[in-house]
């Protein structure tokens, strides 16, 4: 079985290396992928979107580890989610929701068995090592989600603030959910939007012609297009639609068939 982690600790620091030595002591044949530890410090749309981005193409049965957690040490819940493909663990505070707004829900549990901590009083600061490591490794060796601790309700857990993608008449509406490092930004209309024919994307004032490549308009000119993630994105060839257009998380963002 495979634990993927998601972290904003950086590799300067040997947070993510106490992690895993953690993880290798309660579970030694886990086999750990590092989807990243770059998230931007504290930034849970990154995180959410890095999560929501890589579930898809992981063996069914990964232990999902998040641990971006600026509210660590207060009451924010410790959480763990199973799905159909496999659990979650990390902060409930919004970085879980991107795949739990489309995977069914099988359990959720409040980490509250210290029993499968690493210690019964953790420390304030690196819930990381000393709860959602321990945790995870546990879950690979199958322990059963129900004995982690208390069962809590689906719907109570932390959605982070963003227009939630809806169809309209001759189109969808949505918002910007991610930016990557090229300055494209991701939104969260599905690319089951996108049907046969023309159509564009609007964003503020600006209209951007909907293509099928970088390439087919010219460069330094915005575009809009169905990115490799599966949902609709807006970017500039060879630019950054970041800088170029301003775009920021939580944007409007209206797709028009023509």
């Amino acid at each position: 079985m495979t634990i993927a982690l998601i972290t904003d600790f950086g590799t300067q620091d040997s947070y993510v290396g106490v992690m895993k030595g953690v993880i290798a002591t309660v579970a030694p044949a886990a086999h750990c992928i590092d989807l990243t530890h770059a998230v931007s410090p504290q930034d849970l749309y990154v995180a959410r979107f890095a999560l929501l981005s890589a579930y898809p193409y992981l063996p069914v049965g990964t232990v999902y580890l998040v641990v971006v957690d600026p509210g660590v040490g207060t009451q924010r819940r410790a959480v763990a989610v199973q799905t159909e493909r496999g659990w979650l663990v990390g902060p409930d505070n919004g970085v879980l929701s991107g795949v739990l707004d489309h995977a069914p829900i099988l359990t959720a549990v409040e980490l509250t068995n210290a029993d499968y901590w690493r210690l019964a009083q953790p420390s304030a600061t690196f819930h990381g090592r000393d709860i959602f490591a321990p945790v995870a490794a546990h879950l690979h060796n199958g322990v059963p989600i129900e004995q982690l601790g208390s069962p809590i309700e689906p719907h109570s857990l932390v959605q982070l603030p963003l227009v939630q993608p809806t169809a309209i008449p001759n189109g969808w509406m949505g918002a910007v959910q991610y930016i990557d490092r090229f300055g494209n930004a991701a939104t969260n209309i599905p690319a089951s939007a996108v049907q046969p024919g023309p159509w564009q994307l609007g964003l503020g004032p600006r209209l951007l012609p909907g293509v099928s490549t970088y390439g087919e308009v010219a460069v330094g000119e915005g575009l809009a297009l169905i990115g490799s993630h599966g949902f609709v994105e807006v970017a500039v060839n060879r630019g950054s639609a970041q800088q170029q257009l301003g775009i920021t998380v939580g944007d409007r963002i209206t797709l028009t068939r023509l």
